[in-house]
């Protein structure tokens, strides 16, 4: 029997980043929360607790949910796919949940200190990105409960929660970045910490997209 070789083998240096990926973003991710409680220290103050909440609702928790799915860097990986969706939805709800404590921290220490409120692109941005990855999230329930869908097809609604995740995702990695620029942080790092902690984001944000699209590819090849 004759075999049918791949007409578009992969790039070997493309094959071996991708495969990377995962476990670089479980590292920066990591890296980054820790490094971020430790520049901030949570108690000091009220605003302490707004870098490390963020960075532990889009940096980590986040991040996180959405390896749970990664062929590769899935920390469950030989779990069903089930198991894997309720851990994704109880990360999820820890992420929204740090989001919106982070958000009260920074709205009250504002208050007690006399300060407009969301007046910078990051401060705007970021209220936007916690009430979209809010409404993302409520808007999954059918797929965990799926006596809501209420004829809505589920493999419709799982691509269209992909899709928005992503897109919170990435709104949430531009709302650290924005955050990097702050005055607060700018005034704590050397000018080689800051192009090194800006890059965790980044590389976290690369690693999510190479690994949703891969999957989206992947699908379509399978249904073509």
């Amino acid at each position: 029997m004759s075999q049918t070789s791949d007409p578009d083998p992969e790039p070997r240096l493309y094959s071996l980043t991708r495969q990377a990926s995962p476990i670089i973003a479980h590292v920066v991710c990591v890296a980054f929360t820790v490094f971020m409680a430790f520049l901030s220290r949570p108690g000091t103050s009220w605003f302490s607790w707004h870098p490390l909440l963020m960075t532990l609702a889009f940096s980590l928790f986040m991040t996180e949910a959405v390896l749970l799915f990664s062929p590769r860097g899935s920390l469950f990986h030989s779990s069903t796919h089930k198991t894997k969706g309720r851990v994704h939805w109880l990360l999820q709800v820890v992420c929204v949940s740090c989001a919106v404590l982070g958000l009260t921290a920074i709205y009250y220490n504002k208050h007690l200190t006399g300060k407009p409120h969301f007046t910078s692109g990051h401060g705007r941005l970021g209220l936007f990105t916690v009430l979209a990855v809010l409404l993302q999230s409520l808007a999954a329930m059918p797929l965990i409960y799926t006596s809501l869908a209420k004829g809505w097809s589920l493999a419709r609604l799982k691509r269209y929660h992909t899709a928005s995740g992503l897109v919170s995702y990435l709104l949430g990695c531009v709302s650290l970045l924005l955050g990097l620029c702050s005055a607060w942080f700018t005034a704590s790092v050397n000018s080689i910490t800051w192009y090194l902690a800006a890059l965790c984001p980044v590389l976290s944000a690369f690693a999510i997209m190479s690994q949703v699209t891969r999957a989206y590819v992947a699908k379509k090849r399978f249904q073509s």
